[in-house]
């Protein structure tokens, strides 16, 4: 039997990552970070940010709500207050919905 690599999910993520995913700097990062309390990220011993895959999914809401939605910083702050689990499924069904679109333009252009 073959030895097969599995994919290691990352417990952590520093901000450089983080910002990678959102194509953002790490500015923007750190101020959402003070704006909105559903950010608490982890600090090591030298005061490095660790963002858990909990974080990670906050910021991806807050991205959603300010950068694709147009919110601004007080009116996501209502909304994920008002009703935070109405916006995550959203947003998941938008994830999937985009992954299934980068799947079939590329079976089309593979064909």
């Amino acid at each position: 039997m073959p030895y097969k690599d599995r994919e290691v999910e990352k417990l952590y993520y520093s901000i450089g990552e983080v910002a990678k995913m959102f194509d953002v700097n790490t500015s923007l990062i750190r101020f959402w970070e003070k704006e909105f309390d559903i950010i608490q990220p982890k600090k090591n011993k030298k005061g490095n940010r660790l963002f858990t895959k909990v974080d990670v999914d906050h910021l991806r809401i807050i991205y959603h709500l300010v950068k694709e939605r147009g919110y601004t910083l007080q009116g996501a702050k209502e909304k994920l207050k008002d009703n935070k689990e109405d916006v995550s499924d959203n947003v998941e069904v938008i994830t999937k919905l985009e992954n299934i679109k980068s799947f079939l333009v590329e079976l089309k252009g593979s064909l």
